[in-house]
């Protein structure tokens, strides 16, 4: 499967997640199998006027490739300056939101908002293909409302405009992330496009991934929500974990596993961020990857007012130690 120049063995990408898929976690992700991976949403007004909140977004190294970033705005000009922006700083591919159903996003014109604006969504994809030769991808919902489908209109202007593939999340921007994901909706889109096609949404398990793409068929599948805490889902669904009617909602992990991957990302978001904002920003990530454990609960209440790593990393220890311990017995 290819989008534009890139070529992937397995489709399987990670989604950007506001607050979530910094360096740290998308490194994580990667090394189970996640073959691309997006940045947080980044304004394209924060990298014009050059704030260096927003340029942190960008941050990257030589184990987070091939790197998508994810820009909105609702300014073509401006969407246009940000694309070069990213383009210049070694950017793989660049993707416009065109679904955060967020108010303030919304109310900017930016995101979901632009769903209701085809002619102004032609703008912006025109000018940021004049702007980069990178791959460009356009990351959309099936619309505003229920009586508001909008996508297969959206999606026949992102691929006559020149975008290289399309990302669907099938709910509209009134569901927020609540309900249902419409699979049908990817499937028409598919039908009506020659470009590649991404699915994204109610993607929990490996097999999940496989009836998305034999129900739609997609070209490729986006993992968002169900990587917190469970990045091996990358590995599972690109080992095919779920064929023959395995197991497809148990994670193909150690304990022992699990543990050195905490650690590894306790110490990479304290290196990234600092002690403390590398604590505070990890403290709802070992939420994640503990819950439904043995005895987790009483465990997520004494780390949520950690603010140093040590005494993390000590609680951290000290639980595993017992889990395993009981496990013996």
């Amino acid at each position: 499967m290819k989008i534009g120049a890139l070529e992937f063995d397995h489709p399987v990408f990670l989604a950007p997640m506001a607050g979530i898929t910094n360096l740290p976690f998308r490194t994580i992700a990667r090394r189970f199998g996640c073959r691309l991976a997006f940045t947080e949403m980044v304004s394209v007004n924060g990298l014009v006027r050059g704030s260096q909140k927003t340029y942190r977004y960008l941050d990257s190294d030589q184990n987070d490739r091939p790197l998508g970033v994810q820009l909105f705005g609702s300014d073509p000009a401006l969407m246009a300056e940000g694309a070069r922006i990213v383009t210049d700083r070694g950017a793989d591919l660049i993707d416009i939101n065109m679904g955060c159903p967020v108010k303030k996003v919304v109310r900017a014109g930016a995101g979901a908002a632009l769903l209701r604006d085809p002619e102004k969504a032609g703008m912006i994809i025109r000018a940021v293909r004049r702007a980069t030769p990178l791959p460009l991808t356009v990351k959309i919902r099936a619309g505003w409302r229920p009586s508001e489908i909008s996508a297969p209109i959206i999606a026949r202007i992102a691929e006559d405009e020149g975008a290289s593939a399309l990302v669907i999340h099938p709910r509209t921007a009134d569901q927020g992330f609540s309900g249902i994901a419409d699979w049908e909706v990817i499937k028409t889109v598919k039908k009506a496009l020659h470009i590649p096609v991404v699915g994204n949404g109610d993607i929990r398990n490996p097999g999940d991934a496989r009836k998305m793409m034999q129900i739609t068929g997609c070209d490729a599948v986006m993992v968002g929500r169900a990587a917190l805490g469970n990045p091996w889902i990358f590995r599972d669904i690109v080992e095919k974990k779920g064929e023959g009617g395995s197991d497809v909602n148990t994670p193909s992990v150690s304990l022992k596993e699990r543990e050195q991957v905490i650690r590894d990302h306790l110490e990479m978001e304290t290196e990234y961020s600092g002690e403390h904002g590398g604590v505070q920003s990890f403290r709802k990530h070992l939420l994640w990857y503990t819950k439904g454990l043995r005895g987790s609960a009483p465990f997520r209440q004494k780390i949520s007012g950690f603010h140093e790593r040590e005494p993390m990393l000590a609680a951290l220890l000290a639980y595993f130690g017992e889990v395993n311990n009981a496990l013996d017995f």
